[in-house]
């Protein structure tokens, strides 16, 4: 009996080993770094919550250890955020949800790496911190990569050739245009002007950057800002008239988020973004997400907050967050990780003065961490929380929302595996994966002035430089090119066929007619083609022979008026008859004709009739014989 006794407590023991349920610590310390008071921190705040306190209570994950958050307010400051991040690495924490801000992580990614710390942050989608550079940083949001392929996508299903980009003039801001740039490259499209802010600039700097972008001929604007800029910015362009028909608007996702965010939209506000697309992350209708989404009233009665707002897709991410965050640890403490820190020996060699870098420690366990971190595999709110080797999660899908009338309307989807579509992206990874042109589909959008019809994009810039085309100034020949010597007025067959194509191009260009030659006699061909080779003039347009000499120094289109062996021939009217035979002479040449057959009777005659007595007889007969051979010669030759 003692012995059975002994048996069991070893191998209780054994199997709490197994479980590591000793090794596991009592609570673990985890920092969040978000901005409370904004479109993303508000819900982030409530979704974190909620999250921590379903983890607490499920006895499935993490048993016996309890979750402790503790959350810190940035204060939309870049400053503020750094400061608090190093107070979280003074604490013994082994994870940093956030920061919220791409500028922040930039700088925080650093203390991160150095530390081996993990950041898990829901709200920084800066593309370059997806990088090598920053392998404690783990991104649990969308990268602006996928967004700005799913806003080039836009432009090439539109068949827009350029766009202006408007943006914030910080790390997020600059890094997402130049991600865009480089997709719509991919797509032979580009940015003709990048029109930055400055963070924290006032309504006259912001009414200066748009006045510029309205002189331009590009009418498809993206705006890639933050709710407090981005609103104030179209407020101005309103006022500009810059949303009125013609323009195009697509504003990255910080504008469905915040209307997302808002329980009644403001019938003011909303006349600002009448027909604008704006994009949002796509996030699937999982289980937790309907829970999260029917008990959101009462997590945000429950947290005392006096205004009421609806959670976006960022809440849904940070909520996700946690979730990630506990399997880690879950995974971690099961393989036998623990909670242990070391000194960072190259913070005691600084001379630190009054700063506490020595209280910084190393968290020995952050590389097993965040490699449990990249392991998880599980259904979230937003749906499969996966991610890939490059550190991104898996199926990044957007909503494409047009604004219209009080509401917003989801004209399609954009997803990185089939491209634009109606259907929603979730359904077509059954599929085999199809990006054909024609595939790519969405609803009928509603522009800026009430219109279906596909705004052309483009108008002729105010400031634009216009091209010196030079067209010669013939004296002879004037149908092909003809110079008006009074109003200046250049046109002929060549000009009309150069402005027809000018006309066909899906971007403006702005162009005048330079004459070259003074009219009274034919100008020099090879002169003319010389003054491109000075940059006096941009091209050529007239009736100019393709020689090789000039081949070899410009080049030139197709040829459009081809050259060579012709027949010229008038154009009459013909009729049809008995008497058409008649028709290739005239009458004087039949008249000649006929007077040659009698006057060839005659001189046969002449030789004939004495020795041959079918020319003798009569006067009579003689006369007709003569006739009658002048007329039969037209039909058989005469053998004796």
């Amino acid at each position: 009996m003692k012995f059975a006794l002994h048996f069991w407590g070893l191998f209780c023991c054994l199997y709490a080993l197994s479980k590591n349920i000793y090794a596991r610590p009592d609570a673990v310390s985890v920092g969040a770094l978000f901005t409370f008071n904004s479109t993303i921190g508000r819900a982030a705040k409530i979704a974190i919550s909620a999250a921590v306190n379903e983890i607490n209570n499920d006895s499935s994950i993490l048993p016996g250890t309890n979750l402790v958050v503790e959350m810190q307010d940035s204060n939309c400051s870049g400053f503020v955020g750094i400061v608090q991040a190093l107070q979280f690495m003074e604490k013994d924490t082994v994870a940093i949800i956030g920061p919220q801000s791409s500028v922040i992580a930039h700088v925080v990614s650093h203390v991160a790496n150095e530390l081996q710390v993990p950041m898990l942050s829901f709200g920084a989608t800066d593309p370059t911190l997806t990088s090598l550079q920053f392998p404690f940083l783990v991104r649990t949001t969308r990268s602006d990569h996928f967004q700005m392929a799913a806003v080039a996508d836009l432009v090439d299903y539109y068949e827009w050739k350029q766009v202006t980009a408007i943006y914030i003039d910080d790390d997020y801001g600059r890094n997402g245009i130049a991600s865009l740039g480089d997709e719509l490259v991919k797509r032979r499209a580009k940015i003709s002007f990048k029109a930055a802010v400055r963070p924290g600039a006032k309504k006259s700097e912001m009414a200066s950057v748009l006045v510029r972008v309205a002189l331009r001929e590009s009418r498809v604007v993206i705006l890639h800002a933050n709710p407090d800029s981005g609103l104030t910015l179209l407020s101005l362009a309103r006022n500009l008239g810059m949303t009125s028909s013609g323009y195009v608007w697509i504003a990255t996702d910080w504008l469905s988020s915040f209307l997302d965010s808002s329980p009644r939209l403001d019938i003011g506000l909303l006349g600002t973004m009448q027909g604008f697309l704006t994009l949002r992350q796509h996030t699937e209708n999982t289980r937790r997400k309907s829970m999260l989404a029917s008990k959101w009233s009462a997590l945000v009665k429950k947290d005392s907050v006096d205004d009421k707002f609806l959670i976006n897709s960022y809440g849904f991410y940070a909520y996700d967050t946690v979730w990630i965050l506990a399997y880690a640890l879950d995974a971690y403490f099961s393989r036998g990780g623990n909670i242990s820190f070391s000194n960072d020996t190259k913070l005691h060699e600084v001379g630190a003065g009054g700063l506490q870098l020595k209280a910084m420690t190393v968290f020995d366990g952050g590389r097993l961490l965040l490699e449990r971190i990249q392991q998880v595999n599980f259904t979230g709110a937003t749906g499969p929380v996966k991610f890939d080797t490059d550190g991104n999660l898996i199926r990044p899908a957007y909503d494409i929302v047009n604004i219209v009338g009080s509401g917003l309307r989801t004209v399609g989807y954009w997803s990185n595996y089939s491209g634009l579509s109606t259907l929603l992206p979730e359904t077509l990874y059954m599929k085999p994966a199809k990006r054909v042109r024609g595939d790519q589909k969405l609803h009928t959008v509603i522009w800026p002035g009430e219109t279906t019809v596909r705004p052309r994009g483009w108008v002729f810039p105010n400031n634009g430089i216009e091209l010196k085309i030079g067209v010669p100034n013939r004296a002879s020949y004037r149908q092909f090119v003809s110079v008006d010597d009074n109003t200046g007025t250049v046109r002929g067959f060549c000009i009309d066929v150069f402005v027809a194509a000018a006309n066909l191009l899906q971007y403006p260009v702005p162009f005048k007619f330079v004459p070259f030659g003074d009219g009274s006699q034919n100008p020099s061909y090879p002169d003319l083609i010389n003054n491109i080779l000075t940059n006096d003039f941009d091209a050529v347009v007239g009736d100019i022979a393709i020689v090789t000499n000039r081949t070899r120094v410009v080049d030139f289109t197709q040829p459009y008026v081809e050259s060579g062996l012709v027949v010229l021939t008038s154009v009459k009217k013909q009729s049809s008859s008995g008497w058409a035979f008649l028709q290739p002479f005239t009458i004087k040449m039949w008249c000649v004709t006929g007077l040659f057959f009698l006057v060839i009777g005659t001189v046969v005659w002449l030789l004939e009739h004495r020795i041959n007595d079918d020319f003798r007889g009569p006067p009579v007969k003689q006369v007709i014989t003569v006739f009658w051979f002048s007329f039969s010669t037209l039909f058989f030759a005469h053998s004796e």
